[in-house]
């Protein structure tokens, strides 16, 4: 999740600053909810995206991973979509309720990581250690070294 929120950055990067030009945003607080739905919508469109075309984004090309249906079969835009509108419950949850309890200073940060701590625990709900959010969008996450393992039998470093 930290290499993929790296690689993100560079996109949410460019867009805001695309959003920004466009539009002579002088001010950050200029236009901030037309800029939030606009980089939600970024974020949006390159997760189905990539995940629509080929299961991988690139942090996920990297790791060698892929998400597939749970038939493993390839994802199609309406699943992959599902699945993307989910996976914000890992954020959305927590933001929301710091919010509307008025959060100031540490509880702002607080309750957030509750949300992220509490998401992260859903694995355990599942036999096969799978997320709520992949459940519930009928996704899995595939490890490709396990299915075609890399050329020359060379190991990964955590192998």
């Amino acid at each position: 999740m930290m290499y993929e929120s790296m690689l993100l950055f560079g996109i949410v990067f460019v867009s805001a600053l695309i959003f920004s030009t466009l539009l002579q945003q002088r001010n950050a607080l200029y236009l901030r909810h037309g800029q939030q739905a606009w980089l939600f919508l970024v974020v949006t469109v390159y997760f189905v995206w990539c995940w629509s075309h080929g299961g991988q984004t690139l942090a996920m090309k990297t790791w060698r991973l892929q998400l597939k249906n749970k038939d493993g079969s390839a994802l199609k835009m309406p699943k992959a979509l599902l699945r993307t509108l989910l996976a914000w419950s890992w954020f959305l949850p927590g933001l929301a309720l710091a919010w509307a309890l008025g959060a100031h200073t540490w509880m702002l940060i607080w309750i957030p990581i509750a949300n992220f701590v509490l998401w992260s625990l859903t694995i355990y709900l599942d036999p096969h250690r799978q997320f709520l959010h992949d459940r519930i969008a009928g996704t899995k996450i595939t490890d490709m070294d396990v299915i075609a393992p890399r050329k020359g039998g060379k190991r990964r470093w955590y192998d």
